[in-house]
């Protein structure tokens, strides 16, 4: 398969790579780390400035009316430039299933002010048991519980998996509502996330999403934008080592003339090249509009198993600088790790495709 760039592409990661070029420096990374907070204000509006929050959102709705490649070709600068602001969960978890499912209304609500950067909306793990909703007048009562969620605390929304007697759908639930009780915690990449727990939350019918396969084809989506992030933190992390090692002496030659750091390189450049081929033929399939439940576990995993050892390489490599922390290469590690886990790691990921190839037979895999 041919994932070269078209034009329109090709102009679109350029314009994603000189913002986040620009905008993330270590004065900036450091800075938004400070807060807790885990978000960079300024890059978001930058990036509404730009319309690269409206790049999957109607045009009607003030976006640029682009699909699915073209996020994963964002999210992959992101990833470059690890980058803090809350485009997975905004982006994907939320805009893509209001932008494909979500009614008139719905997608004026939501998606015209999340292109112009005014709101936040975060999301919940699709392959979490789902929130309890049990009928109450024109909407549900919620019950239930999410953990490791993401930007709860700038959210008008968080997007979670609910259940009620017709099956799954997807509930857009206020953070400020009665009952609706949020613990933060903080990962190791200094982000903040929230236990979230639901004690009869009432949900209007207005702020649900159902649709046949909803959560599937949503969560699908979320894997391969993850492996697709992760692609850009191993890409940009296995640059700045291999300068590194080009520069750093050791008995009069570079690092990078001995034999044992150039097999070491080798490795971590086939694991990436699988990474980024995997990934952009999920990326692809998904565009077109196909079931790639297949594709994206193998995506995903691929990112999970490869990316781990990437980022281990690059740490070793970079010895004592590695554990620097005015240096950059500690924040491609911790990123890697936690996208490695994020929606579970390389073995789950295992699981799930050989659960699905016992079902329905080994035949299906394209």
């Amino acid at each position: 398969m041919d994932f070269r760039f078209n034009e329109e592409q090709e102009a679109l990661q350029g314009l994603a790579r000189e913002i986040f070029d620009n905008e993330v420096t270590p004065e900036r990374l450091k800075a938004v780390e400070s807060t807790g907070e885990g978000i960079d204000e300024e890059l978001w509006s930058r990036l509404a400035e730009a319309n690269l929050l409206g790049l999957g959102i109607a045009e009607n709705q003030g976006g640029m009316g682009m699909g699915f490649f073209e996020l994963c070709v964002l999210l992959h600068e992101m990833g470059r430039a690890v980058a803090p602001v809350p485009l997975l969960s905004s982006l994907i978890g939320a805009a893509c299933p209001l932008a494909e499912f979500g009614s008139e209304a719905q997608r004026d609500r939501w998606l015209a002010p999340l292109a112009k950067g005014e709101v936040v909306l975060a999301a919940g793990a699709l392959d979490a048991l789902p929130i309890d909703a049990t009928p109450s007048g024109a909407g549900w009562m919620l019950s239930g519980s999410c953990d490791h969620v993401a930007v709860v605390h700038r959210a008008k929304r968080v997007v979670l998996r609910a259940r009620d007697a017709e099956g799954d759908f997807l509930a857009f639930v206020d953070p400020k509502a009665q009952g609706f009780k949020a613990r933060r915690g903080l990962t190791s990449r200094r982000e903040p996330v929230f236990s979230i727990d639901l004690n009869g939350v009432d949900l209007d019918g207005a702020e649900a999403l159902r649709a046949p396969n909803i959560v599937r084809w949503t969560h699908q989506r979320m894997l391969v934008a993850l492996a697709i992030t992760h692609v850009g933190v191993c890409e940009r992390a296995l640059e700045i080592t291999t300068a590194f090692l080009g520069e750093r002496e050791q008995f009069g030659a570079p690092l990078a003339s001995l034999t044992a750091v150039q097999h070491r390189c080798a490795d971590a450049y086939i694991g990436l090249d699988a990474m980024r081929w995997m990934t952009w033929m999920a990326a692809s399939r998904l565009e077109e509009g196909l079931d790639s439940a297949r594709e994206a576990w193998a995506a995903k995993f691929w990112a999970a198993d490869a990316g781990s050892k990437i980022a281990s390489a690059v740490q070793h490599l970079h010895g004592g600088m590695g554990v620097d922390m005015d240096y950059a290469i500690h924040r491609y590690f911790l990123w890697s790790k936690a996208l490695e886990l994020a929606l579970g790691s390389a073995t789950k990921q295992l699981l799930e495709l050989g659960e699905d190839m016992a079902r329905t037979g080994p035949e299906e895999f394209e």
